[in-house]
């Protein structure tokens, strides 16, 4: 057997692997999507104010005490 033929046999195993155990995944509906989605945007929101007026007042301050 030759390389190339071994080498497209082992890709063949693996998406057949993938295949597999794909369907033994379990997929949200479509209401756990959403809400799912929901609560990643408006942790990523919160956290990104907190930066930016973390970043704010820090930046005043450093400019307050060095003058």
């Amino acid at each position: 057997m030759s390389k190339l033929q071994s080498f497209f046999e082992g890709v063949r195993t693996f998406f057949d692997d993938v295949a597999m155990e794909m369907k033994k995944s379990s997929w949200p509906d479509r209401d756990e999507l959403v809400s799912s989605t929901v609560v990643v945007i408006v942790s990523a929101l919160i956290i990104s104010a907190f930066v930016g007026v973390s970043d704010f007042v820090l930046h005043r301050l450093l400019r307050w005490l060095l003058g």
